[in-house]
């Protein structure tokens, strides 16, 4: 296990104890894991209690359900989420008692910096997916790698892995700009498109996030980038470091040819590096977007020496994450899909690889996640259905959002049925409803997709139900 300090904060004199305002967080709960092992004291707190708290609870954190002053028994350091505003009483304390206080982001990023091979997966969409790809790739091949994902991988039992190389995985999001706190030795661009316009002016103000991104690697370090991607040709057109593109299109350093889809629509296809034949591929997981996914996996891999037998053998073996095409069940010989999908781009990935896949007619239920998303690509979201015969649009999901009544789903329901006249389009509230509708018009071998960031997945776990 690599030992790790964060002496910036904790003198070595200290009682070493760390508290975390939304220990419960797919992130917060992973880096409180990473503590734990390397020997701190971790306490922290979330507004509901949940498994993964359970589960550090068991590994020695004491864990406060809801968010008061009393929490604060003066610890070293205090972390915070990006959800944990400035207002919480926690925070305010920490910084009343001059406690060093830090969000995740930094913290994260002083944790990289013990590790020589660190590599941060950033991009608009794919994230969970690559790093999962690249963590379990490297995990097979014996390396031992560290892996802080953010969803939950089957094969390392849960969000986490701790392992005794130095070489540690992690998403890097762009977000508030979170991953600029970031010291990756591997730095990978998946793609990048217009997306949380609550925070960035437009497309210029995030392509200029990802231009500093690409700066924090070090000139000896590597950068693993999307080169069919028009947004990062832009970014990464000045950088200093070393440069390693991906792609279908000629001209880059790995080039994915020969692409087919067999009959559940999982690609294989071969790889070229530098022109040169390296092998064919195949993937457990559907979808185009994915085989753009593995060529950052396959590249990354083989930078860190990994042989492309190797590469080749273990890439198959990763049968996805959950809320990435997760397939629920079946009923009434058709199968229930729930998919994070939450983009314009995400959609119509995830329609195209439905279409590969065996089916009859595609239902998708699709939950808009963010009034601000939503409204800034609406005409996007019109346009990102085309795959689907039967679509229904739920209410939006506010997550940290006040509904100011300017956007609803009626209104993107409309957008969307004026692009898809050949599709059934229908606004439907209720839950219940929605999967009663759907178990009594679905017809054998129908597909149907659950979509979006929130808790859409429970209509297909009602759908289900029925049987």
């Amino acid at each position: 296990m690599i030992s790790f300090n964060v002496t910036n904060y904790i003198t070595e004199n200290s009682n070493k104890h760390i508290h975390l305002i939304g220990i419960g967080g797919i992130s917060m709960s992973a880096i409180a894991e990473l503590l734990l092992t390397n020997g701190y004291k971790v306490s922290g707190s979330d507004i509901k209690d949940s498994k993964m708290l359970h589960k550090l609870r068991n590994h020695g954190a004491e864990i406060f359900i809801g968010q008061t002053k009393e929490n604060i028994q003066n610890p070293d350091l205090v972390v915070y989420s990006a959800a944990i505003k400035e207002d919480n009483p926690e925070r305010i304390k920490s910084e009343k008692l001059n406690i060093p206080t830090i969000n995740r982001a930094e913290m994260l990023g002083l944790i990289m910096k013990n590790y020589s091979k660190a590599i941060a997966v950033a991009g608009s969409h794919g994230k969970t997916t690559t790093t999962s790809l690249i963590s379990l790739v490297l995990e097979y091949s014996k390396l031992d790698p560290t892996i802080l994902v953010g969803g939950e991988l089957d094969e390392i039992d849960g969000n986490i892995k701790i392992g005794e190389s130095e070489h540690f995985i992690t998403e890097a999001c762009e977000y508030f700009e979170s991953f600029l706190k970031f010291n990756p030795f591997i730095g990978i661009i998946l793609n990048i498109d217009e997306d949380h316009l609550d925070y960035f002016r437009d497309i210029e103000h995030i392509k200029d996030a990802f231009r500093e991104f690409s700066s924090l690697i070090p000139k000896e370090g590597f950068l693993v980038a999307n080169g069919d991607d028009r947004n990062v040709r832009e970014v990464i057109s000045d950088i200093n470091c070393n440069l390693i593109t991906y792609g279908i299109e000629e001209n880059n350093t790995f080039r994915a040819t020969d692409i087919t889809f067999t009959n559940e629509g999982y690609p294989i296809f071969k790889v070229e590096f530098n022109n040169e034949d390296v092998g064919t591929f195949e993937l457990n997981i559907p979808g185009k977007h994915n085989v753009y996914n593995a060529l950052a996996s396959i590249a990354t891999a083989q930078l860190l020496g990994v042989e492309p037998t190797d590469i080749i053998k273990n890439i198959k073996r990763f049968k996805g994450i959950h809320r990435r095409f997760d397939i629920l069940g079946e009923i009434k010989e058709c199968k229930i899909v729930d998919d994070y999908a939450h983009h314009p781009a995400e959609i119509k990935a995830t329609l195209e690889a439905a279409k590969n896949y065996p089916h009859n007619k595609i239902w998708c239920v699709f939950q808009p996640h963010t009034f601000t998303r939503t409204k800034a690509l609406l005409d996007d979201f019109g346009t990102s259905f085309d795959n689907a015969d039967h679509i229904i649009i739920t209410d939006i999901y506010a997550a940290r959002e006040i509904d100011t009544g300017e956007i609803n789903s009626e209104i993107l329901s409309h957008k969307i049925k004026k692009n898809n006249p050949q599709s059934d389009v229908y606004y439907m509230k209720d839950f219940d409803e929605i999967a009663k509708y759907i178990y009594d018009n679905m017809n054998p071998g129908d597909l149907v997709l659950t979509m979006g960031a929130g808790d859409v997945y429970k209509i297909g776990e009602k759908v289900l139900k029925f049987q």
